[in-house]
């Protein structure tokens, strides 16, 4: 089980350009009640990676520069730094002071600096940097949150409507069933069943679950389980959120069983391999769906040519009945059969 990676299209960078507003209520309060919200803000990405590439810092993960209008009427800069590889880095209250001096130098405006810290070393909290030189003296202070500090406010988070509150839990809950995919499913699902519990919206459903998806991401058996479970909740619910985005993830599996299927027919020697490994992973999700299949229909499933196997997909995630897929596999291994010879 991976931790959560470090890559440029984490949810938190996501989840920070879609619901801002909210960020900054959540962690960092102060700031969002200096900020007037009815004016629009704006986010400054080229101009912050300028500044990233001039003080030779590298790529980081989810930095965001916004620009804000303060209550009083006069602009601002602000500059929110996630750090989501949920390790402790040296250098790290540098790089924040140095991104903010350098914001300063080149607009000449105010800038709040503001950090979330994933890690999981209770100890590491940095929140300055600064020397002194014959009685020069610089530095820079900043407000930190430690999400580790939020496992004793549980049931603070669970009450919240906030979609950070979703963020942080989905997070800590990650941090803690690395090794355990069966508390990791049960954990993805209970997050799940509150999105609908709380009574969000579609979109907001969607994002969220999409942070959920993403962050605790499970092996392939407990994944598929997971989404049966996931139809479950929505039939009772009456709410047909998620699962209308679930052919994304299953065909994403469906490619994986073609490259795999791919490679068994390369080391076998076979051309069949390709259509072996998009057979199987459709086998597994009918037998998820429904009751253990017969022989003669896995047998049936298997003769469907690779080239229509998307065809069976659609009807393997959207049939009622069993035997709706059983014509359909009959009709496309029946078009396999009499593909001609060479």
């Amino acid at each position: 089980m991976s931790d959560v990676a470090d890559s440029l299209d984490s949810p938190w960078k996501d989840a920070l350009e879609h619901y801002f507003p909210e960020f900054l209520a959540f962690f960092f309060p102060d700031a969002y009640a200096g900020i007037d919200w009815h004016r629009s803000y704006q986010f400054l990405d080229k101009e912050l990676q300028q500044i990233v590439r001039d003080a030779e810092l590298g790529r980081r993960v989810a930095d965001v520069l916004v620009q804000v209008w303060r209550n009083g009427g006069e602009e601002a800069w602000v500059l929110v730094h996630v750090e989501v590889q949920g390790q402790q880095q040296a250098g790290f209250a540098e790089r924040m002071y140095v991104y903010n001096y350098r914001l300063y130098d080149r607009y000449r405006r105010p800038v709040a600096s503001m950090a979330v810290l994933a890690d999981e070393q209770p100890g590491w909290r940095p929140q300055e940097f600064g020397y002194e030189l014959w009685s020069c003296r610089v530095s820079l202070t900043f407000p930190t949150v430690k999400l580790l500090d939020y496992n004793d406010r549980w049931s603070e988070l669970d009450v919240s409507r906030n979609v950070f509150a979703t963020v942080v839990m989905a997070h800590l809950k990650a941090q803690e069933t690395k090794r355990d995919p069966a508390q990791r499913q049960a954990w993805k699902l209970w997050l799940t069943r509150r999105l609908y519990r709380l009574g969000y919206d579609r979109q907001r459903v969607l994002d969220l679950f999409s942070i959920i998806d993403w962050v605790l991401r499970l092996p392939e058996p407990q994944a598929l389980d997971f989404w049966q479970q996931v139809q479950e909740i929505e039939e009772e619910k009456r709410m047909r959120y998620i699962t209308s985005v679930e052919r994304i993830g299953l065909q994403q599996g469906l490619q994986q069983g073609l490259q795999q299927g791919l490679q068994q027919g390369l080391q076998q020697g076979k051309q069949q391999g390709k259509q072996e490994g998009q057979a199987e992973m459709v086998l597994r999700l009918l037998n998820r769906r429904f009751d253990a299949l017969s022989p003669r229909l896995a047998e049936r499933v298997r003769a469907v040519p690779s080239e229509r196997m998307p065809d069976l997909l659609d009807v393997a995630l959207t049939a009622l009945t069993l035997a709706e897929v059983a014509a359909t596999v009959e009709v496309l291994a029946h078009d396999g059969e009499l593909e001609p010879a060479g």
